[in-house]
């Protein structure tokens, strides 16, 4: 009875970083001079008190969820994916690209190629720091950090000279942004009158996908194996820095398509800034999942609100919206500290055992 109810408390621990970092986010409040409750209230009414609030929520959980269902992967392989906003660039670049290029194709062939090129495109991405990583050693958090800055440069050239919108240049104008994308490449929307889009399905199929690979492959197990112990996985005769470079490949896939979908589905053409900081707070979302497929699902949807529901707090209370940011470090602290306190019970259990 006393090991189920540890089990049950150590499950139970990443969901009080929440909690927690809203009552050290409520003392913030208090500092600035703000109602806490009438913060939250704002916050939590934003993101979830009506259809428009909550379509909007799953729009930001969308690539989120993607996002962090490559970080499953990546973590799980034991590397480190913090490349994630340079790979949602580059994949919605080449979804643009397409989708410009290929403008007069029919929808059923240019929609599922345009994800096409976002999923290759950022693994891609992903697989530079991967191939770095399993040949010379090289860390792949300093890489990934890297090749988003390159990314973020890449898509400055690109939207200012090949991929500029030609109305921008006739308009004098020169708004670095691309041609709007057709319509037939457009995500159908759920909800009519909102953004919510197709995609959100499709994220949330590609979780269970994930779910399945992971736990029900032979190469969801070696890259599992990998990530638990690499010297015991290379004595088993696992190749692990292969399996390293796939877990980040596919991490990059992952996040690629995010960009992909993100254009395709809201944005309707490539601009700047449109990441949006998904890729380090899917990163977030992953973590308060426990790095589980179905647990990012959840996750993902607690933290779109956080940011949509940033908006509404800043307008009722006129706080920053940056605050929203400090709460999201706060619960990847905790729930990190969470885990480790987790780690240190249960070897703690080994030892007396």
């Amino acid at each position: 009875m006393k090991r189920v109810l540890n089990k049950v408390f150590e499950a139970l621990l990443p969901l009080l970083a929440v909690p927690v970092a809203f009552l050290i986010g409520a003392m913030m409040l208090l500092a600035l001079g703000a109602n806490p409750l009438e913060a939250y209230g704002a916050m939590i009414a934003g993101a979830f008190g009506d259809v428009s609030g909550l379509t909007q929520t799953l729009v930001k959980a969308t690539p989120l969820l993607l996002v962090g269902l490559g970080v499953c992967i990546a973590f799980r392989g034991g590397v480190i994916n913090i490349g994630g906003e340079g790979q949602i660039i580059v994949g919605a670049l080449a979804a643009t690209a397409v989708a410009v290029g290929f403008k007069e194709w029919p929808g059923l062939v240019l929609l599922p190629l345009c994800m096409l090129a976002g999923v290759l495109a950022g693994a891609m991405w992903g697989g530079v720091p991967g191939i770095l990583k399993a040949r010379l050693g090289v860390n792949e958090i300093l890489s990934t950090v890297m090749m988003n800055a390159i990314a973020v440069q890449l898509s400055n050239y690109l939207l200012r000279g090949p991929m500029i919108d030609p109305k921008e240049i006739e308009a004098g104008t020169r708004i670095a942004q691309s041609a709007l994308l057709p319509r037939s490449v457009w995500l159908a929307r759920l909800v009519p009158q909102t953004l919510l889009h197709s995609g959100a399905i499709i994220a949330v199929v590609l979780a269970v996908v994930v779910f399945i690979f992971l736990w029900r492959t032979t190469i969801g197990y070696r890259i599992r194996a990998v990530g638990l112990n690499r010297d015991a996985a290379k004595y088993a005769g696992i190749n692990v820095p292969f399996y390293q470079a796939l877990s980040l490949i596919l991490g990059g896939a992952f996040a690629g398509l995010a960009g992909a979908i993100e254009v395709m589905g809201v944005q309707h053409r490539m601009m700047e800034n449109l990441a949006s900081g998904y890729g380090f707070s899917g990163i977030v979302a992953a973590l308060f999942g426990s790095l589980h497929p179905l647990g990012s699902i959840p996750a993902s949807v607690l933290f779109g609100g956080l940011l949509v529901g940033a908006d509404k707090m800043q307008r009722a209370v006129q706080v920053p919206s940056a605050l929203i940011d400090t709460l999201l470090g706060l619960v990847v602290l905790l729930v990190v500290g969470s885990q480790v306190i987790s780690r240190r019970r249960a070897h703690r259990r080994e030892t007396r055992g």
